[in-house]
C-alpha cells in the first residue's frame, strides 16, 4: 500500500516557503499564514492561483475588496518611502503580496475594522 499525500499542498507550501524567504519573513510568520490556508479554502484557492500564475485571482471579496485591492491599498501606504527614492524590504513585491494575503484572513474575521481603515487612511500603522 502506498502513501497518500497531495503534491498540489506541498507545492503550494514550497512556495509560500520561497516567498517568506525573499520577503524576509520569519518561518513563524509563514507557519501562521499556512494555518491560515488550510483554515480557509477561498483563502487557499487565492494563493494557489497565485502560485501558479504571480497574479491574483480575486474571486474572494470581503466588504467588496479582493485581494488586488489589498496590495494596492499596501502599496499606497509606501508611497513616500518610495517618493525617497528607498526600497525597503517592507515595500518588496513578496513582502506586499505576502501582507495582503495576511491582512485578507484578517479582514474576514474582522471586515469593519478593515474597511474603516482602507477608507479612512487612519490606523494603518497597526495593520
Amino acid at each position: 500500500m502506498g502513501i497518500l499525500y497531495d503534491a498540489r499542498k506541498l507545492k503550494a507550501l514550497g512556495f509560500l516557503n520561497d516567498l517568506c524567504g525573499y520577503a524576509g519573513k520569519d518561518e513563524a510568520f509563514s507557519e501562521k499564514l499556512w494555518k491560515e490556508f488550510l483554515d480557509d479554502s477561498e483563502l487557499y484557492d487565492e494563493f494557489v492561483f497565485y502560485a501558479d500564475n504571480h497574479t491574483f485571482l480575486d474571486e474572494l471579496k470581503v466588504s467588496g475588496y479582493s485581494m488586488s485591492d489589498l496590495y494596492v491599498w499596501q502599496m499606497d501606504r509606501y508611497n513616500i518611502v518610495r517618493e525617497l527614492g528607498k526600497n525597503p524590504a517592507a515595500c518588496n513585491k513578496e513582502t506586499l503580496v505576502l501582507n495582503a494575503f495576511m491582512e485578507m484572513s484578517k479582514m474576514k474575521r474582522d471586515p469593519a475594522t478593515y474597511v474603516s481603515r482602507i477608507e479612512s487612511g487612519k490606523g494603518n500603522d497597526r495593520l
